[in-house]
Parts: structure tokens; C-alpha cells; sequence
């Protein structure tokens, strides 16, 4: 499902990874805090919190309460990074991954904000605001939640990673098996798929919101590709930010290598910006978002035209 050009990209930038093992302890640990931060950040504000990126950062590494912010969105942030942490201990473990750990995760992240639905599913039927999709009735959640994890444990190992972890998140947001909660579980129980296959963490940023509403909905209708790719798009950004703080940096980057935007891109090559842009959004030309802009690299630019056969 991973369209060709992207999993080649994302397979030999996960064999470069693995080749600078063991990675530098301080770096690793300076990136962490800097993913972690920002897949709170985003995750919360996907879900309507109004925290902005720096408000967070206070709240995690100083305990500092944010005036005018609702203790909701300072429990948000807290809880979630206790989350995260169970996560991590969950990824390092060989076992298959359970509907209880799954429950835990989603008490994790309600704790002290509705600890009456904090690891329980739900008893009522719910609608998804805005989706046309329809969960299954209450009365079903423990038997499809125990498909999920059987279905789960039978493609760890045989179904591609990213494709895993992007099918896994759809699957239990479909199921919607909590009252609250459910997307940001959804986005952590993604991670720990990835983790546990090796792989750094994904972050899905807020300004890509209804993107990210629209490939669930199509994955709804029976085309998960595009959500898969999405992930794959934010599964590239994670493994380039490993390498570059990782990588021994003994000269400049060379001109080709440097991130320049597509408006500039698109004076190098035959081809539109819109277009660029497309073939950035399917995952078939490497790039990155900036902000809300793409940017991509002269060398990016040199392997697409030689995949076409162009010269």
C-alpha cells in the first residue's frame, strides 16, 4: 500500500539508521525531548486543545500552569506523556500487545479528567462528529476489540511496519471503543507498532488536521493507500530528523542535499509547482512541510526524474 518510491525511501533511511548503531546517547536523548514534545503538542491540538508548542514545553519540563488554559488541557498534556511512557515500556517487551494494555493506555490518558471512563469502554452508542462512518454498538466493543488484537498479532512480523501501524490506528479508531480518548489512543497504540518494529515514533501535526480526517475517511471507505501513505509521509520526516542528529557532520551538506521550497524546486525541473506538490503529497518525490509549506532537495528532485526515466 506504501507507494513504491516513499517505502524504497523510507527502507534505505531505516537500513542507514540501524547502520550508525548504537546511536549517540546525547543526541538520541535531545530528539526524544523534541518528538516527544511535539507528538503531545500535536496530538492535544488535533483534539482542540489550544496549548501552543512553547505553553507545552512549559507545562512538561517546568510544571509551569499557563494562565488562561483550562486544567483539562494541563492534564492533557501530562497525562500524555505518562502515556507515552507506558508506550516505550511496551515496545521494548516481545509479547503481543493485549486489550488491556490497550485500556490502560486510554486510562493513562483520561487520568483525572474523567476517571469514571478512564479504561472503560464505552456502554453507549456514539457518533463520530463529521464522519459518516458508524461504530458498532456497545454491546460488540469487547468481541471486535479482541478481533483487533488477534488480527494485530497475526501481522506483526508479516504485514509491512508503516502499513501496520497506519491499518492498526484506523482499526481501533473505527471500532471507537471509549467514550473519550480515542484518537489520541489511537495515534499512541500507531507509535508503540512502530517502535516495537524498530522505527522512531510518527508525528501527525496539527496543520495537517483535515488531511488527516480525510484519508481516515477514506480508509472508512475501503481505501486505507492514502492514509498509509500519510503515515509513511510522517514515518520519512522522524527517520530523516534520527539521521541528521545523528550523523557524524564532517563538511557542509552539499548543495543538492540542502531543503529548498518547492517554488524554487520547480525552476530546476519541467514541471509546475502544483505539480511538485502532488508528487510530494503521494509520497512520490521526497520532500518535507515546513511550517505549512513543502520543501524538497535538488538530489530528490534528480532521483524522481531518473524513476520516470527522464533526463
Amino acid at each position: 500500500m506504501l507507494e513504491t518510491r516513499l517505502q524504497e525511501r523510507i527502507q534505505a533511511k531505516k537500513a542507514q539508521m540501524d547502520a550508525l548503531r548504537p546511536l549517540p546517547i546525547a543526541a538520541v536523548h535531545r530528539l526524544n525531548e523534541q518528538l516527544t514534545i511535539e507528538w503531545i503538542f500535536n496530538s492535544n491540538a488535533i483534539e482542540g486543545s489550544t496549548l501552543s508548542l512553547h505553553e507545552t514545553q512549559l507545562i512538561l519540563e517546568q510544571g509551569i500552569t499557563i494562565g488562561g488554559k483550562s486544567l483539562r488541557e494541563h492534564f492533557e498534556v501530562v497525562n500524555h506523556q505518562e502515556a507515552i511512557q507506558m508506550v516505550e515500556s511496551l515496545a521494548a517487551r516481545e509479547e503481543p500487545l493485549t486489550v488491556f494494555q490497550v485500556r490502560q493506555i486510554q486510562a493513562l490518558v483520561l487520568a483525572k479528567i474523567d476517571d469514571e471512563n478512564a479504561g472503560q469502554y464505552r456502554q453507549v452508542a456514539i457518533r463520530i462528529v463529521g464522519a459518516a462512518h458508524e461504530p458498532p454498538p456497545a454491546w460488540d466493543i469487547p468481541a471486535q476489540m479482541d478481533d483487533w488484537a488477534d488480527w494485530l498479532q497475526a501481522q506483526e512480523g508479516m504485514m509491512e511496519p508503516v502499513a501496520l501501524a497506519a491499518l492498526a490506528h484506523h482499526r481501533l479508531a473505527a471500532i471507537h471503543p471509549f467514550i473519550d480518548g480515542n484518537g489520541r489512543t489511537a495515534r499512541l497504540i500507531m507509535n508503540l507498532v512502530l517502535l516495537r518494529a524498530g522505527y522512531p515514533p510518527a508525528v501527525i501535526a496539527r496543520v495537517n488536521r483535515r488531511q488527516y480526517y480525510r484519508v481516515l475517511a477514506q480508509a472508512d471507505g475501503g481505501k486505507p493507500a492514502p492514509l498509509v501513505n500519510f503515515v509513511g509521509h510522517a514515518v520519512e520526516r522522524s527517520l530523516t530528523l534520527y539521521l541528521e542528529a545523528c550523523t557524524p557532520q564532517t563538511a557542509p551538506p552539499a548543495q543538492e542535499d540542502e531543503w529548498i521550497p518547492l517554488r524554487e524546486a520547480a525552476e530546476l525541473v519541467p514541471y509546475s509547482q502544483d505539480y511538485l506538490s502532488l508528487l510530494a503529497r503521494t509520497g512520490k518525490l521526497e520532500a518535507k512541510k515546513q511550517g505549512r509549506n513543502w520543501v524538497t532537495t535538488q538530489r530528490a528532485l534528480e532521483n524522481y526524474i531518473r524513476s520516470v526515466g527522464k533526463v
